[in-house]
């Protein structure tokens, strides 16, 4: 069985994206993610969101996930923060 990856919305450069992550990250993790913000969800999810300068940043972060050990479920572009 594979996790489904999805990839949605239409973000202009910089942009806000939340990705979700399979599992709970603690809070100190948050360092970890240069200011972005972490949500652990009820179904057993973390989100992390937050602004994105560019694709190179955007790479950046997936790489921090990978690292994470926790399995990716998406990556959505959002609206900002009002």
């Amino acid at each position: 069985m594979s996790d489904v990856i999805t990839a949605t919305g239409d973000c202009a450069e910089p942009g806000r994206y939340e990705v979700r992550l399979k599992g709970h990250l603690d809070d100190r993790w948050a360092a970890w993610f240069d200011g972005l913000s972490l949500h652990r969800e009820d179904d057993g999810t973390t989100s992390v969101r937050g602004p994105i300068a560019d694709q190179a940043a955007l790479h950046g972060l997936l790489g921090k996930v990978r690292d994470t050990g926790l399995a990716l479920i998406s990556v959505t572009c959002i609206e900002p923060e009002s």
